[in-house]
């Protein structure tokens, strides 16, 4: 893993299936409550093309911003002139490919 440096933060995408509540909440929150130390993206392996309703309704009363949240898929994140991943978090029990790709630190969610 690189070393931190004030000026650019660690991105971290979060990995769901549909892209289109858990990890969309997980990006907005690590964006707002990382204050500059990370920047959090989100995607999915079969992404719902839309966010979730309850996701972004929660989100604004919460006063988050919501205008960029998306869903997207993880392919986005193995193209070239992506960013480049520091950490990846899943939530999905199948293999990442966006491995292949410069990441420096792998989670993976338990069972439930």
């Amino acid at each position: 893993m690189r070393a931190p440096h004030p000026d650019k933060p660690f991105n971290v995408l979060f990995l769901c299936t549909g892209n289109s509540a858990r990890s969309i909440l997980a990006e907005a929150h690590l964006n707002r409550a990382g204050q500059g130390n990370f920047k959090a993206y989100s995607a999915g392996s079969q992404p719902k093309g839309e966010v979730h309703p309850y996701a972004l309704d929660l989100l604004r009363r919460l006063n988050f911003d919501v205008s960029g949240l998306r869903s997207k898929s993880w392919l986005e994140f193995a193209q070239p002139g992506a960013p480049q991943l520091d950490f990846v978090r899943s939530c999905l029990t199948a293999n990442v490919p966006v491995a292949s790709r410069a990441i420096s630190s792998i989670g993976r969610a338990a069972d439930s």
